[in-house]
């Protein structure tokens, strides 16, 4: 229950947004550092705003990385 109010946070830690995203901790920091996902840096740790990672699934903008790096192969 606990991980659920976490998720409804509107800011969400690393290890939030991996349980949100289902994806691995260390792809999204790879990510956030290439600036190819919505993040924040606050002193040493990333913060995601809850609503602009969803904006962004829906956008679209999250699959455009992986289709550039396709049509590079």
């Amino acid at each position: 229950m606990n991980d659920m109010n976490s998720i409804n946070d509107k800011w969400l830690t690393i290890d939030e947004l991996v349980a949100y995203l289902k994806m691995g901790k260390t792809k999204l920091y790879t990510m956030a550092q290439k600036r190819e996902i919505p993040g924040s840096k606050v002193g040493s740790q990333w913060r995601f705003d809850r609503e602009e990672i969803d904006e962004w699934i829906k956008s679209g903008r999250a699959g455009k990385r992986e289709k550039k790096r396709d049509e590079q192969l």
